[in-house]
């Protein structure tokens, strides 16, 4: 039975939801119906259309409507014999049906298309890869490998092979070296299919000797490394004479990898070193004759890339003797094919270098050279100055010659950045520093000055060699140490400005992103200082209020810098100096309970004194930033002194509705005086600030409404006053924000968002308020404790069915009484809801005396509504309709 009776009420229900939906389509149709006949209309208005012709059928805008064919001529009629004394009537002249118009579609706007990324370039690489060229050989060879490895372990995994491994092997290698042959002879008639042969042979041939000596133990070590090295050589051989550069960098790879996969772990790094020492030899010969960057680059990366991975690995100090000839020879080898790579271009394009090698093998050789001596700082120094003595050699016999310039000037860069490390590898880290950073920023006056590349990078280079060289030392303070008059506070203060010096020739040159790297880089090691100073010399409890102070001080010396040349750097900087102001408000108040304790009240004095007259430094800036750094400025406050206010609820053991209404109150205070005293918050910049009024006053709603949604979560107490429903602190606090934000949404201060949506918007908060100061009473006055299962109780749902069917009878007779649908609908819509609820929640406390009251009342206040508002107001009748 109470299961019929469920259905049966949520059948009554959903009939009205089902004739409001249908009305609502049966409207939308009707619009549609109306804009296609207005549509039809104006067709036939402009000839597009004959007036007997229907509509004509959806397409995509973008097809163009094809012109109708020409009708068909009428067939020729046979002359009539006419009578002699009666002349034959004139035929009318045919007339040309017109063409139909077409339609013109509107083109669609073109966009610029955006570069390719990573991964478009690797799909359209491989897009290109298989579709240019040999496709099928090239999938084939791909294929074959896998298709002979897994051949080989599967045979012999089955033991379908009944002849003897070696013959098996012998046999495999057979039909490669057939291949390559026949590859070699295809080589004139058929180049990309013989090359690709000749590496999947070549290939197959060093997959065969890896299995003949890894898997089955045929051969030694020493044989199977010999042989492969022959057909590396012997592919890098062919490579050369049909000018293979993509053969070549198959061999070229594969000889690394040998050492790899033929390794037997003996650990013998002389015989790995001299074989790659023979290797690139040949890639230097190869050099001599080709120049082909890509080979060059990968015997450098692999080369010191496993010299580095065997260094960290398996290198103590006993091996000095045996390594530091490779290192030295490898050097070599990179220091001069470079030299033929140039030598190898046309005479105009030598100015384009091999960038990578020249400048990464001094650094990389140079790096693992300071491993191998385990950071002996002298003979690291003569390293860098024997390097130095080198590349001024090589500078200046290249400059001598003529035609490599841009490698002279690389090599003379090398030699005065080298020149200049051994200084502090010689003296103390700390006491060059700061001499470096200078020097660097000379140098980038002057490269920029003269409009040379190399100067400007040697100088940026020795900035970052300062800084690792200050970040090296260490942070050790001695017992002497003064605040700010000390080694380590100079030294970074020396580098900040040797950064703020290149910002100010960037900025100045016209170099708009340059000069805000180095602004960046500068202001990154003026506040890492000065935090690190406070934190040395500072108290624990007050380095919050010392940081403020700081940040004051930045901020305002950025602002005054901007009055006179103004910039968005300084503008930006003076703008987060403001707004980091909050953050270190909470960090005052866990190290004092409140921002304004301790110091902390002198720090919020001078924040105050600083930032206003910051502001009006930025104000006679006049820059776009300006405005949001008052913006910044009026968050901060109320948002420190809810901090403070919050404290005093503490301080004299208030209830938490107390400290709700504490740290609401400044933000209230705000939001009202920007509604109603806006010139307040609009100085010192005035009508500038103006046009930020909407946003300004948009955000303090935002954090009201949320602090509103967040504290209806909270018991509020109001001890030790009694609780009183409404007149209580936290629901005079939500309420105060409930009624500003409508008089806010009803002006025309709110967004045109907020006003069209203020009906429901408002309707819904003030339901919100309703119903949590209907829980909160429940907990108060019912003693019910304030936790998840407060909403379960049969007093709270009870509280809640009567509550609600009276707020949906208050806008049910008043929408009915005042003709305002809306409202009725509203009223409608919550004693819906109210049915739903008792059908669902309320049917199971028909058991007691709640429940029992919930059904009652509901059921009482619909009568009282059946009599006083029986029907909806009806809608407005649109002017001119029938």
């Amino acid at each position: 039975m109470e299961s019929l009776i469920v259905l049966l009420l949520l059948a009554v229900l959903a009939v009205p939801v089902l004739l409001i939906v249908a009305l609502l389509s049966l409207r939308e149709l009707r619009g549609r119906v109306g804009t296609l006949e207005r549509d039809l209309a104006q067709l036939r208005a402009e000839g597009a259309m004959p007036a007997t012709a229907t509509a004509p059928a959806a397409r995509p805008r973008a097809e163009a409507v094809a012109p109708a064919p020409p009708p068909p001529r009428p067939a020729p009629v046979p002359p009539q014999p006419v009578a002699p004394t009666q002349a034959a009537p004139p035929q009318p002249a045919p007339q040309a049906t017109p063409a139909p118009v077409p339609l013109r579609v509107p083109s669609p706007h073109v966009r610029e298309p955006r570069p390719p990324g990573l991964p478009e370039r690797a799909i359209e690489y491989i897009k290109h890869w298989f579709t240019v060229g040999n496709v099928p050989v090239k999938v084939g060879i791909l294929v074959l490998f896998a298709g002979v490895a897994a051949l080989l372990k599967f045979a012999a995994d089955q033991g379908w092979l009944h002849a003897p491994i070696e013959v098996r092997l012998a046999g495999i290698a057979a039909a490669a070296l057939a291949a390559l042959v026949f590859a070699w002879c295809q080589r004139e008639r058929n180049r990309i299919f013989a090359l690709s042969l000749q590496g999947g042979a070549i290939g197959i041939l060093l997959m065969t000797v890896f299995a003949a000596f890894k898997l089955y133990g045929l051969m030694p070590a020493g044989v199977a490394f010999g042989l492969s090295v022959v057909l590396i050589a012997g592919a890098g051989m062919l490579a050369v004479l049909q000018d293979a550069k993509a053969l070549a960098f198959f061999a070229v790879l594969a000889g690394f990898l040998a050492p790899i996969w033929l390794s037997t772990n003996s650990g013998n790094h002389v015989a790995l070193f001299s074989y790659y020492a023979v290797l690139n030899a040949a890639i230097f010969a190869i050099a001599w004759w080709k120049a082909w960057r890509v080979l060059n680059l990968l015997g450098f990366v692999f080369t010191f890339g496993i010299g580095t991975a065997w260094g960290v690995l398996q290198y103590n100090p006993d091996k000095f003797a045996t390594t530091e000839p490779f290192l030295v020879l490898f050097f070599a080898f990179y220091l001069f094919i470079p030299l033929l790579f140039a030598r190898k271009r046309p005479e105009g394009r030598r100015d384009f270098i091999d960038g990578c090698l020249v400048f990464g093998t001094p650094l990389v050789a140079f790096a693992l050279q300071a491993g191998l001596l385990r950071g002996d700082r002298m003979p690291l120094a003569f390293c860098a100055l024997g390097l130095a003595v080198i590349y001024a050699v090589l500078g200046a016999l290249l400059r001598r010659r003529g035609g490599y310039a841009m490698l002279s000037d690389a090599y003379v860069l090398l030699a005065a950045g080298f020149a200049t490390l051994a200084v502090p590898l010689a003296l103390s880290a700390r006491a060059t520093a700061s001499v470096f950073a200078l020097e660097g920023a000379g140098l980038v006056w002057l490269g920029v000055r003269q409009s040379r590349r190399w100067p400007e990078w040697s100088g940026l280079a020795l900035q970052a060699l300062a800084a690792f060289a200050f970040l090296d030392a260490g942070n050790y303070r001695g017992p002497s140490d003064a605040p700010i008059a000390n080694a380590i506070f100079m030294s970074a203060l020396m580098i900040c400005a040797g950064a703020l010096a290149s910002a100010w020739v960037y900025r100045n040159a016209g170099r708009r992103v340059s000069g805000a790297l180095a602004y960046a880089w500068g202001l990154a090691w003026w506040v890492g200082n000065a935090l690190l100073e406070i934190d040395a010399f500072v108290a624990s409890v007050a380095r919050a209020d010392a940081w403020l102070a700081f940040t004051a001080l930045t901020g305002w010396l950025a602002a005054e810098v901007h009055r006179r040349r103004p910039a968005s750097g300084l503008a930006g900087t003076t703008l987060a100096a403001l707004a980091v102001a909050a953050p270190i408000a909470l960090a005052q108040a866990d190290a004092h309970q409140q921002p304004f304790a301790g110091y902390g009240l002198w720090a919020w004095v001078l924040f105050a004194v600083l930032g206003v007259r910051s502001l009006v430094c930025l104000r006679e800036g006049e820059h776009r930033v300006a405005a949001w750094a008052q913006f910044a400025w009026w968050l901060v406050w109320p948002f420190a002194l809810s901090l403070g206010v919050s404290w005093l609820g503490e301080r004299f053991q208030l209830a938490d509705g107390w400290r709700i209404a504490g740290v609401a109150l400044p933000w209230l205070a705000i939001a009202a005086i920007g509604m109603f005293r806006w010139p307040w918050l609009s100085a010192p910049m005035h009508e500038r600030f103006d046009r930020l009024r909407m946003t300004l006053q948009a955000t303090f709603f935002a954090i009201l409404g949320v602090g509103f949604l967040l504290t209806l979560v909270e018991a509020g107490g109001s001890a030790p006053l009694p609780w009183i429903p409404v007149a209580n602190p936290m629901e005079l606090a939500q309420l105060a924000a409930l009624v500003l934000a409508a008089r806010w949404a009803y002006s025309t201060q709110a967004p045109q968002a907020v006003q069209a949506q203020r009906v429901p918007m408002v309707s819904v908060l003030g339901f919100v308020y309703i119903t949590s100061v209907v829980l909160h009473a429940v907990h108060h006055w019912g003693g019910i404790a304030w936790n998840d299962g407060l909403i379960g109780t049969s007093l709270a749902q009870t509280s809640l069915t009567v509550v609600w069917s009276i707020l949906g009878v208050v806008g049910w007779v008043l929408g009915s009484r005042r003709g305002q649908r809306v409202l009725w609908l509203a009223g409608a819509v919550l004693m819906a809801v109210v049915l739903v609820k008792l059908v669902i929640v309320d049917r199971s406390n028909l058991g007691n005396a709640l429940g029992i009251a919930s059904f009652i009342a509901f059921g009482l206040l619909c009568t009282v509504v059946g009599y006083l508002a029986p029907a909806p107001p009806r809608a407005p009748v649109p002017e001119g309709s029938a």
